[in-house]
């Protein structure tokens, strides 16, 4: 199936490693250019080089309030377009409600919440019709995972963010969705598995609560967020498309 996503142009925040990078890969290979971003600058311009020419690499943090015009600047001074926008960022800190501190969540709140806000605000006054703005967030948007307090706390936030933003753009012809992966093989989720006291036993029991008994590999997650931010998905917004094996009990 043709996507249509040959030569249109997207950001993509939180680009130059796990989930934000595997949706960079996939709508690169179908045909779309890309500008990705990263709070390392060198791990930003080897990122752009592993996706290849039809990508560049901006050192920028989703917290920083200029971020959201200056990378639309550079979508269209690169590439000559700006047609939608994957706000990706890396998860908060993990811990129950009494573990996390005031910094932690505050931190959180302004990368993680407000400048998930902030970007797709921007997006949203400069896309036209068929424009897409999609965030990645998590499972936790509809059931709370121990240990996550501040993703538990600030996910469901931006899913009705997102829920209010497409009711408003629809007019405009302007999508809106999230992404709510489960468990997919990234650092991140070895990061999380790895706190546990046996993390072999951890993700052996994390496995055995999936319906398809496994993590789902980035490429897998990548494909699901090309296909959304795509005109192949014209009718698709104002949804949180679950990525997570059927991890989640709810319709």
């Amino acid at each position: 199936m043709d996507l249509g996503l040959k030569d249109r142009v997207y950001v993509v925040t939180g680009g130059t490693r796990g989930l934000g990078y595997a949706v960079a890969r996939e709508l690169v290979a179908d045909g779309a250019k890309v500008v990705v971003t990263g709070r390392d600058e060198k791990r930003a311009v080897e990122a752009a080089a592993e996706l290849g020419p039809n990508a560049a690499g901006v050192a920028m943090d989703n917290s920083d309030p200029r971020a959201p015009q200056q990378l639309i600047a550079t979508a269209r001074e690169l590439f000559g377009a700006f047609d939608g926008i994957l706000v990706s960022v890396g998860g908060p800190p993990a811990g129950n409600v009494a573990d996390n501190t005031d910094d932690q969540w505050q931190e959180a709140f302004e990368s993680v919440f407000l400048g998930a806000v902030r970007l797709a605000r921007a997006a949203a006054a400069e896309l036209g019709e068929g424009g897409a703005i999609g965030l990645v967030l998590s499972i936790t948007a509809h059931e709370p995972t121990p240990g996550m307090a501040i993703s538990n706390g600030l996910r469901p936030g931006l899913a009705g963010f997102a829920k209010s933003l497409a009711d408003e753009l629809g007019p405009r012809g302007i999508r809106v969705f999230g992404l709510l992966p489960g468990r997919i093989g990234t650092d991140r989720m070895r990061d999380l598995d790895g706190l546990a006291p046996d993390p072999e036993s951890k993700r052996a029991a994390n496995e055995a609560a999936i319906p398809l008994r496994r993590y789902g590999a980035p490429e897998e997650f990548g494909r699901v967020g090309a296909f959304v931010l795509s005109p192949a998905a014209s009718y698709v917004t104002g949804v949180m498309v679950s990525v997570d094996g059927g991890a989640r009990r709810g319709f």
